[in-house]
């Protein structure tokens, strides 16, 4: 699997250069800077992006503002961001097109490699990896007169935990349920927020789009946005 990384730190690059190819990716790029950034994942176009939120020049948002004019170029183009920091604007825009291929973990709570691994492969795959105080923020300034109002609280709940990339067994081990009481409530939300029948793991990158965007499942589901 080739990766495109993103880090300013040299020792940390250097780290996650190492760390990465320890578990079997290749680096195709690993960079410091916006500019450099954008370049290699054009020319690249890897499997996935490991990328910071704040690289020079200016070291606010330009890791993000590459990784979206990527995506302009790449649709689909696979981005895990880690950061210290939640760009919620930024972060919104990326779930925005509906194509799933997203994750956004905060650095100082990846507390170990088969965590970070497992985040990466599963965002190359298409799914997202999103820490929880990341959800947070996103659904803090969200209307609450979205559709995923219809969802019951611990369908909420769940839907939480497949955002960060749970399977249903974590599910259910997280809830203290069972794995059949885990895919009855999902089997609902999908239901719920208007998800047709097709594959259950599209529908679940669907699903979770639709609840850290706030937009509705419809119009994520045909790549759309609302007003258009």
């Amino acid at each position: 699997m080739r990766v495109v990384l993103a880090e300013d730190l040299y020792l940390l690059r250097e780290g996650l250069t190492r760390l990465l190819e320890a578990h079997g990716f290749t680096i195709a790029a690993a960079v410091e800077t916006g500019p450099e950034l954008l370049a290699a994942l054009l020319e690249h176009r890897p499997d996935v992006a490991v990328v910071d939120v704040r690289l020079p020049p200016t070291l606010t948002d330009e890791g993000l503002q590459a990784a979206l004019a990527a995506r302009r170029e790449i649709p689909g183009l696979p981005v895990l961001v880690l950061s210290q920091h939640v760009q919620q604007l930024y972060a919104r825009e990326l779930l925005a097109d509906g194509t799933g291929g997203i994750g956004y973990l905060l650095k100082d709570r990846v507390f170990n490699a088969d965590q970070f691994v497992d985040a990466i492969r599963r965002v190359a795959a298409g799914g997202t990896a999103m820490d929880p105080d990341v959800i947070a923020k996103l659904l803090e300034s969200r209307s609450r007169s979205q559709p995923l109002q219809c969802l019951s609280p611990r369908e909420r709940e769940v839907l939480g935990l497949m955002a960060e990339g749970r399977s249903n067994s974590a599910i259910a081990s997280r809830l203290v349920v069972s794995d059949g009481a885990v895919a009855k409530h999902i089997a609902n939300i999908f239901t719920k927020l208007g998800l047709a029948p097709a594959d259950d793991a599209n529908r679940r990158v669907l699903a979770v789009l639709a609840h850290l965007n706030g937009t509705p499942a419809e119009v994520v589901q045909t790549g759309g946005r609302r007003g258009d």
